[in-house]
């Protein structure tokens, strides 16, 4: 009998297994197929990658088994390979069964209803029972993850989530781990409850049953590299650290929730928990993940990115109307946007975020949405670390005051952030001059200075563009303006008139004093200094800033000395190439043994 293999039964090796075990007089495959597959792997899909493998494992069975082999017909277009999902080359191997009295082999159940119906004789190959992974051989009791490099090594983090050991377990080759990293794709592609996440040219993610896996190559990483995560525990909510008062806000209020943590904190056990509770109270419950990687009971339906866009899979959570979902790591902007969108609609949302203090998950949301909706959004935020519940916030929205300020038309919409045991006001946050601020309640009033010296700043930097200005208030009616030298006629202007309107725009008295070198601009900022942490790598120097100045500009020091200004990233960093003029600078500090600091402007 002769038999004409579609691609579904190449990729995952079903067809391969299929012509050692059958009586098979010639295999004929279709060039168009040949081609799909080569595509796939030109653009360094692993589903391509695997193809290749196989079809040379057809040529070698055929080989010894004196099969003959052939190819048919002419070489797939572009335009047809992109037309795959339209059916095309899925019709064209139907036609060359046809052509060559030959038997179609597919494991697609639409080629097979298709083929049956057209007369053609279909062999449909069931998914092939499940097979130990090679990747399980890596795992021990209380393995939390695998790391595997190849010709380096594989490591294990043994442990639980906030109290982990890193382990060598030995030396691995090329060979083996691709021979691992062909298996794990093989099986997410014959696995009902497996998937490939995501394919894409030098990176694979897969969810393996209960592993998530993600496998990269060449281009996009220096070696193949295999990391698989395991959950090490399943908890409830009772298994944590949970007060009565706040387990009331989540079976009654909070239905805005951000759950923080840092990486390996432990947080998205702690949502699985939540979830599961809130299935319990016969809520209906989904999940929105990019991978899906929580594992939960089967009524918890998961969801990810519709097509690669979450906010496909938020449009079609608008007609489910679940009365919760979980958001598990919120990264982008537009993540941010759909979680806003479901929560205004009225859906409970809990979302993860990677936030080393409680305070930075909502500045997150700074500058995404309006500061006013904020509340409304986000009711509650839950910090995790080592495993554990560690702190607990509020959100509540009033016109006020703010801390720090003693006059009444100085009052303006603030969002205060509570500790939720004790009830304590911790941080304020509002709209000053044009800029959304984050002040402790404990340092409100040295706090409300900085801010009037930092606006004192850009206002005479915009009315004053190329002059070096440093302002130190002196109470809260006055304030002191330092200038350079030649800038202060400047300043003050013709009969005083200059300064008398910048003293009516900022409602203060100024005195306009002469810079005196480097130490009197520092000195105006001597509270806002931060000494911040270096890291040095092969061609670039990372500062570590604080996500709490996320998207602020910060000037930095050596020492007493200026270096240069920049804009701290979203995850507070700043990153600079030691060839630039900025990078040349700082090393040089560095060898010197200064100490670096960040002020912000």
């Amino acid at each position: 009998m002769n038999y004409v293999p579609d691609t579904s039964v190449i990729i995952d090796g079903r067809f391969t297994e299929f012509i050692q075990n059958e009586n098979v007089e010639a295999v004929i495959i279709p060039e168009i197929v040949v081609g799909e597959i080569e595509h796939q792997a030109n653009k360094g899909l692993a589903i391509g990658i695997s193809g290749l493998r196989e079809l040379k494992q057809i040529r070698k069975i055929c080989a010894e088994r004196s099969i003959a082999l052939k190819f048919w017909g002419e070489r797939a277009s572009e335009i047809l390979i992109e037309g795959a999902k339209l059916g095309e080359i899925d019709n064209v191997v139907r036609t060359c069964a046809m052509e060559n009295q030959a038997a179609l082999v597919t494991g697609d159940w639409v080629q097979k209803e298709i083929g049956e119906i057209k007369g053609i004789s279909t062999v449909f190959l069931e998914e092939r029972r499940e097979i130990d992974m090679q990747i399980e051989d890596f795992f021990t009791e209380g393995t939390m993850s695998v790391h595997i490099k190849a010709d380096v090594g594989a490591y294990a983090k043994i442990g639980k989530p906030g109290e982990f050991k890193l382990e060598f377990l030995r030396h691995v080759k090329y060979k083996e781990v691709e021979e691992i990293a062909n298996d794990i794709i093989e099986r997410a592609k014959r696995d009902r409850k497996s998937f490939i996440e995501m394919d894409l040219r030098g990176a694979t993610v897969v969810q393996l049953r209960e592993y998530r896996i993600a496998i990269t190559r060449p281009p996009f990483s220096d070696a193949l590299e295999i990391t698989a995560v395991k959950p090490v525990v399943k908890l409830e909510l009772a298994d944590y650290s949970i007060s009565a008062k706040l387990k009331k806000r989540i079976n009654e209020r909070a239905e805005g929730i951000l759950v923080s943590g840092a990486p390996g904190a432990g947080k998205s056990t702690f949502v699985q928990a939540v979830a599961e509770h809130y299935a319990s109270l016969n809520k209906i419950v989904k999940t929105m993940e990019k991978p899906r990687d929580l594992i939960l009971k089967d009524e918890i339906t998961q969801y990810t990115a519709l097509e690669g866009n979450m906010a496909r899979t938020g449009d079609i959570l608008l007609l489910v109307r679940p009365d919760y979902t979980i958001f598990d790591e919120m990264r982008t902007t537009d993540d941010f946007k759909v979680f806003t969108d479901l929560r205004l609609a009225g859906v409970g949302m809990v979302g993860v975020v990677h936030a080393t203090r409680a305070v930075d998950a909502v500045q997150r949301f700074i500058g995404r949405v309006e500061l006013g909706v904020i509340p409304q959004i986000v009711d509650t935020i839950i910090h995790i670390e080592k495993g554990d519940v560690a702190r607990v916030l509020t959100l509540n929205y009033i016109v006020k005051v703010p801390s720090g300020m003693n006059e009444e038309d100085l009052a303006r919409p603030v969002i205060e952030v509570r500790e939720l045991e004790s009830d304590s006001l911790l941080y304020e946050i509002y709209s000053f001059g044009e800029q959304v601020v984050v002040v402790p309640v404990s340092e409100s009033s040295n706090s409300v200075y900085r801010l009037a010296e930092r606006e004192i700043e850009r206002i005479m930097k915009k009315e004053f563009p190329g002059v070096t200005v440093r302002a130190k208030v002196n109470g809260s009616t006055s304030a002191t303006v330092y200038v350079n030298a030649s800038a202060v006629p400047k300043i003050i202007g013709k009969k005083g008139k200059s300064i008398e309107r910048l003293e009516r725009v900022l409602g203060l008295s100024l005195n306009v004093e002469p810079l005196q070198g480097n130490a009197t601009a520092t000195n105006a900022h001597k509270e806002d200094r931060r000494e911040i942490e270096i890291e040095l790598r092969k061609k670039t120097i990372r500062l570590d800033i604080g996500e709490d100045l996320a998207h602020q500009k910060v000037e930095i020091y050596a020492g007493e000395q200026h270096l240069f200004n920049s804009t701290v990233s979203a995850e507070g960093y700043i990153n600079l190439r030691k060839s630039t003029s900025n990078g040349k600078k700082l090393m040089y500090a560095l060898k010197n043994g200064a100490t670096i600091y960040a002020v912000p402007l």
